[in-house]
This record gives C-alpha cells, structure tokens and sequence, in this order.
C-alpha cells in the first residue's frame, strides 16, 4: 500500500514538473532522456490544436488523423534534428504541414488510377443528407451552417498552396508572421504579401458568389 502511494506521489510531481517545462524543454529532455512521460506531455499540449488545424487544411477528419499520427512519429524521428533556440511551436507546423503535403500528393495519385471512386462532392451532399434527415434539433440551422462551411472551403481551394499554407497558419492557427515564416521556411515579408495576396482573392470571390 506504501508503494503504491509513493508511486502515485512521484507520478504526481513529475507530471507538476512536466507542466511547468517550455515546449523546448520537454523535447530536449526527451531527446536527453527517452523518457516517454515527457513525448506524451509534449504531445497532449498541441493534441487538439493540431488535429484541428490538420482538418482544415486536408478537409477529411479521416485523413487529418493518419497525418497527425504521421507528425507524431516524425517529431519522434527527427527531435535529433531540433536545434537549441529555436521556438517549438513553429518547428512543429512546419512538420505538420509537410506531413499534410506529402499525404495530399499520396491521395491525388490514388485517385488518379481509382476512376470509378466517387467524387469529393458526393462526401459533401451524404453530410448534407443526414443532417436534413437527422432527429437533432433545428436541423436547417446546421445545414445552414455545413454550407457556410463549404463556401470557406470553396473559397480556400481558390487559392494557391503558398497562400493557403498562409492563411492556415497566420489565420486559423494564429501564428504570428516570424513563426509563420519560421514554419514554412521563408522570408516574413513573403508571408505578409503572401496573406494580402490571399485576402484579396477571397474578397474577389465573396463578390462573385455573393453578387445580387
């Protein structure tokens, strides 16, 4: 019984310990250590943001979760690679989004030599289908709301890779330019021209689809 309580003691200090260390600290010390505990106090900081961003910018709940996997393993795999002084949270993303890349491309070449698979449309309209048909409350409400979201999608796919990777960071994520930059490995003023490059797109295509 003795044993127990002190386990359960030193498991409480070590994760007191865990949650008071950066982001920086905890990976260097994994990568010092190996100890898992601190992989997995690391991980569970940005579990829900990340998954989150993965969403938006892939557009399929399915595959944002093999990728975020996938960004899991990496940053296991290349935390050796992680230099001291640098921020966290940017290195992070830039893994993310590669990540997030490279499982695009994989996607666009099966589709290529699948021509009978169905088309990303018939995704939308079977969402769409059963939310009308669903016993939720107020069921035109979220079908109001599945569009507006499809518009943001709609509109987001007008865009360029550079600045839809832009957007994603600065926008929903919240980065500020430098860790932007620092994510996608280019100049801060490229990130600027590259957002205002992005808003004025968007703004030409709220005008289109809206226009009376």
């Amino acid at each position: 019984m003795a044993t127990t309580i002190e386990n359960f003691q030193q498991a409480s200090f070590q994760q007191e310990q865990e949650a008071q260390m950066t982001d920086e600290q905890l990976l260097l010390q994994y990568r010092a250590t190996g100890d898992r505990s601190l992989f997995s106090a690391l991980v569970h900081r940005y579990e829900r943001e990340l998954y989150n961003y993965l969403c938006r910018y892939l557009g399929k709940p399915e595959m944002a979760e093999d990728v975020f996997q996938a960004t899991c393993m990496l940053l296991h795999q290349k935390c050796h690679q992680f230099e001291e002084g640098r921020r966290f949270r940017p290195w992070l993303y830039a893994v993310a989004t590669n990540a997030a890349i490279d499982a695009q491309r994989r996607d666009k070449r099966h589709r290529a030599v699948s021509l009978d698979r169905a088309g990303a449309g018939s995704d939308d309209s079977a969402k769409l289908v059963d939310i009308l048909v669903s016993e939720d409350p107020d069921p035109l409400s979220q079908a109001s709301r599945l569009e507006s979201g499809e518009w943001v999608q709609q509109a987001l796919d007008q865009l360029s890779d550079q600045m839809r990777n832009v957007v994603h960071l600065v926008y929903y994520q919240g980065l500020k330019y430098r860790e932007a930059a620092d994510a996608l490995d280019i100049p801060v003023g490229t990130v600027k021209s590259r957002l205002n490059a992005a808003i004025r797109k968007l703004n030409e295509y709220w005008n289109m689809t809206h226009a009376e």
